[in-house]
């Protein structure tokens, strides 16, 4: 895997954030966040995201047509040879109990849970990229999202998601309709009804909010939502809590198992939308901490402090990531003001 990272890395696209070094959810949603808002503060605009869902992306992948792109991109036949082996002629079981199936051959898709799975579903789909400047394609893995920048109601460029379906249907991947959803942005108080997307006839329904690789998004692009789910999500994690100190477990322990069940709910992709949380919900994350601290007898560190820490890393990763699509967005002094960081 890592030979085949040095020989096609440059074709890599920047905005499939899974499977790469000094990449994360965080990033991926941050990059939708910035790409919207940044045309949201130009005059009579909006914004429509599109949240594409493929069904069974890995098991569809079709090998010869894998190993066409891969030598596209360079490799080497004797490399492009051992993959299709590797993809091909697999047998596969399924056991219920005591049962077994027979035996079936499968000639499609990459096993999942292979590390060489998630790269390759990457460079199958690396020419799926939008052809105007106001549309970007941003993924994680195979969660798909297509952010459409509309000025003066103008939507030409936008509608090209409709040739999504040809792409899917020339690619082998099936374009799940009705589990692809699209979400709108207008801040104009005077703002006309906008009409549906079809794709392959049907019509894509439109959403208020959309659980984005585990973050819930809205149309006002507020965090409520969010962080009430992520705070009765962390409460739930506080009776266990307390379980284990009726047990007797000293401070040390109870922290440790605050910050691995409760805390990491609680920061979650913090770096992409704990800046924009009102004080109430700010507040009300804060809470779950205070009660923990009781519960464990220790020291806690404050949700805001977790914040700030998470987003200094991530600016000096970014800064010393040359390839980093938000690298463009930083100072290159940015380092500076956070000497004290350690990444």
């Amino acid at each position: 895997m890592a030979h085949i990272n040095t020989i096609i890395l440059e074709t890599l696209d920047p905005l499939q954030f899974a499977y790469s070094p000094n990449r994360s959810t965080d990033d991926a949603i941050t990059i939708v966040l910035h790409t919207a808002f940044s045309h949201l503060d130009k005059r009579n605009t909006y914004v429509r995201m599109l949240f594409i869902d493929y069904s069974s992306a890995f098991n569809t992948i079709v090998p010869s047509k894998l190993i066409s792109k891969l030598r596209n991109l360079g490799l080497n036949t004797s490399l492009c040879n051992w993959i299709l082996d590797f993809l091909t002629g697999r047998p596969q079981v399924v056991r219920v109990g005591n049962n077994t199936s027979a035996t079936l051959i499968l000639n499609t898709g990459a096993p999942q849970g292979c590390v060489l799975s998630p790269l390759l579903y990457s460079l199958f789909t690396h020419d799926c990229m939008a052809r105007h400047n106001s549309n970007t394609i941003i993924t994680f893995a195979d969660d798909t999202t297509v952010v459409g920048l509309m000025t003066d109601n103008d939507e030409t460029a936008y509608r090209e998601v409709r040739d999504l379906a040809g792409w899917c249907q020339n690619n082998d991947l099936s374009l799940n309709v009705t589990k692809t959803k699209e979400m709108i942005v207008d801040y104009r108080k005077r703002s006309p009804e906008h009409a549906p997307i079809l794709i392959d006839r049907a019509v894509v329904e439109q959403v208020e909010s959309f659980k984005l690789i585990g973050v819930h998004i809205n149309n006002k692009l507020e965090w409520s939502k969010h962080t009430k789910t992520v705070v009765t999500r962390a409460r739930q994690s506080l009776f266990p809590l307390r379980k284990r100190k009726r047990f007797g477990m000293g401070p040390e322990i109870l922290k440790r198992f605050y910050s691995c069940n409760i805390e990491s709910i609680l920061t979650g992709c913090i770096t992409a939308w704990y800046g924009n949380c009102s004080a109430s919900d700010r507040k009300a994350l804060q809470r779950v901490v205070c009660t923990a601290q009781y519960i464990t007898g220790a020291k806690l560190p404050a949700i805001q402090d977790l914040y700030t820490r998470r987003c200094q890393r991530k600016a000096l990763k970014i800064v010393k990531d040359p390839s980093h699509p938000s690298q463009t967005l930083l100072s290159t002094t940015a380092w500076q003001v956070v000497p004290e960081c350690q990444v």
